[in-house]
């Protein structure tokens, strides 16, 4: 059985995922793991270009990474 903190964890991932709220934890290990020499967005700068991805900024769909 899962314990209760996993439970919680991801079930706070899902519903931040219903609503479009992105996952800057995720992004921060994906950028430790896969561009280990990249400077890493502070969590405002990636929450805003996350936004301006969504919401049709100059560079649509650009990945932060």
């Amino acid at each position: 059985m899962m314990p209760l903190r996993a439970l919680w964890q991801r079930g706070r991932h899902f519903g931040a995922m219903l609503v479009g709220v992105p996952d800057y934890d995720a992004y921060v290990r994906h950028m430790q793991d896969r561009h280990p020499g990249h400077e890493v967005m502070t969590r405002e700068q990636f929450v805003r270009s996350r936004m301006e991805a969504r919401l049709g900024a100059k560079t649509p769909g650009k990945c932060p990474c």
